[in-house]
């Protein structure tokens, strides 16, 4: 499959139109719509980890009993986005928002009334099902209004916003959980989902291409926004009737549940997508088992085991945007020293040589993690690791879901539901299994096999690297050559 985005020698023989009817503002405006619609996977994961002393305690069950709750969630965060994501490909991107708050509001209440422990498992599956999908149809979001050159920058922004609550959610599930108590908690987020869903409905546009183009083909009912009713009335109708009849509409896929499972599977992206999943485990069982070490090591309340989450959001933050703008310039930088056919394009050297930096920054912060809580070393160095980790490990999550969208720009939300399901299902596992082995070899041991896995994992980008273009262009002849077949 071809780039997306038409040559200059192209773009000087045919005026086509542009490639999203929607200014740099409006842009600007959807992606921050979309970022705000995914902070909710992480307020519902992250919200939560400073209460599970005090849930336990109040369920009369044991940490690891309260971990696996944990772990469920993650289990149905992988899961669902390969299904909402096919249905976002496919029906929409608004309908699938809809649906989806609905879902994660309805979950919400059920817990703010939750009693027992397997209720408090069963409704945080559906919460899950509910909030881990947002993120999946953001990316498919700005993969419909964003070319490759301008891409790393919007994703930077809507990652830095999805992973707000990272740095914000702790801090208010401790507050929440020491005062009010943990069931506030869910009332908070069933609150604050309801009145952002009245904002997403009434502000945000249909973009998936196959029903809307470039944003000038106008739609009608749950499809239809203000935004883009009034982005078209801006369009005299000469020029939005030429837009319409020009822009290529692309043709409507059936919804496939197994598109996602497909694309793991895919050469030129799968190793990409593991050599982030372990690196995305092994991030998650630091800050699944934070609260849990830092209780029985410093002796902290909720509140304080919360403000210690702080680090490492705002960690992922700072990396987020930087590595956005930094994403832009290197994909700028190797497409001017790049002279040849669009199709031989290094996009893995594009996208991907900046993986070096953050999986060295990230091995260094997990092995010092282990070692100072080891050792109860003062309590800033443990933080200060969890702040670099936050770095590096967001870097790599913006990194390779640019890559993902650049291979599969027609089936973003799709290629980002395979990269979640990978990552949460060993997420999932290893969150299950890291408090039994530091119980079994000690909290330095156990991060220094972790980072001894990371190391040897590196093998995958080199590979990546080195044979994904040749992968790539054996897919793109295949799909050529089905798409004469069928003309």
């Amino acid at each position: 499959m071809l780039d997306e985005e038409k040559t200059p020698d192209q773009a000087a023989v045919a005026a086509e139109p542009p490639y999203s009817i929607f200014t740099s503002r409006q842009k600007a405006l959807i992606v921050t719509t979309v970022s705000v619609a995914a902070t909710f996977s992480g307020f519902a994961s992250n919200i939560y980890f400073p209460a599970i002393p005090t849930i336990a305690l109040d369920l009369g069950v044991t940490p690891e009993l309260i971990n696996l709750t944990v772990t469920s969630y993650m289990i149905l965060q992988g899961l669902s986005p390969t299904i909402w994501g096919a249905v976002a490909d496919v029906h929409g991107r608004r309908v699938t928002y809809i649906c989806t708050f609905f879902v994660l509001i309805g979950a919400c209440i059920g817990l703010a009334e939750t009693r027992h422990y397997y209720q408090l498992v069963i409704l945080r599956c559906l919460q899950s099902a509910g909030s881990a999908s947002t993120i999946a149809i953001g990316a498919g979001v700005i993969g419909d209004i964003t070319i490759r050159a301008e891409r790393g920058g919007y994703m930077g922004i809507y990652q830095a916003g999805l992973l707000s609550p990272v740095a914000i959610g702790p801090i208010l599930g401790g507050i929440f959980s020491q005062t009010l108590g943990w069931h506030a908690i869910f009332w908070f987020l069933a609150i604050y989902a309801a009145a952002f869903l009245c904002f997403l409905v009434i502000v945000l546009p249909e973009t998936l291409r196959s029903k809307v183009g470039n944003g000038s083909k106008p739609v009608s009912g749950l499809s239809n926004s203000l935004l883009g009713y009034l982005q078209r009335r801006k369009l005299d109708p000469e020029s939005l009737d030429r837009t319409v009849t020009s822009t290529s509409i692309q043709k409507a896929l059936p919804v496939d549940f197994l598109g996602p499972i497909k694309i793991i599977f895919t050469k030129e992206v799968s190793c990409a997508i593991f050599f982030l999943a372990i690196y995305y485990t092994v991030w998650q069982m630091v800050i699944s088992i934070l609260s849990t070490l830092f209780k029985s090591t410093y002796g902290l309340s909720e509140l304080q085991i919360g403000l210690c989450f702080i680090g490492n959001g705002a960690g992922c933050i700072i990396g987020t945007l930087t590595t956005g703008k930094f994403l832009d310039f290197e994909y700028k930088r190797c497409q001017k020293s790049f002279d040849g056919s669009p199709e031989d394009f290094p996009l893995e050297k594009a996208r991907l040589r900046t993986l070096w930096l953050w999986s060295f920054l990230q091995l260094a912060s997990v092995l010092v993690f282990g070692w100072t809580l080891q050792y109860k070393i003062h309590i800033s160095v443990p933080i200060i690791c969890t702040f670099i980790l936050g770095w590096a490990a967001t870097s790599i999550i913006s990194v390779v879901n640019t890559f993902l969208v650049d291979i599969f720009p027609k089936k973003s939300a799709s290629a980002t539901a395979s990269l979640n399901l990978v990552r949460c299902l060993m997420g999932a596992g290893g969150t299950a299994a890291v408090l039994p082995i530091v119980n079994g070899i000690g909290i330095g041991w156990t991060f220094t096999l972790f980072t001894g896995v990371m190391l040897i994992s590196l093998g995958l980008v080199v590979l990546q690297m080195g044979k994904g273009l040749k992968w790539r262009k054996k897919r793109q002849a295949k799909e050529m050559d089905g798409e004469m077949l069928e003309t």
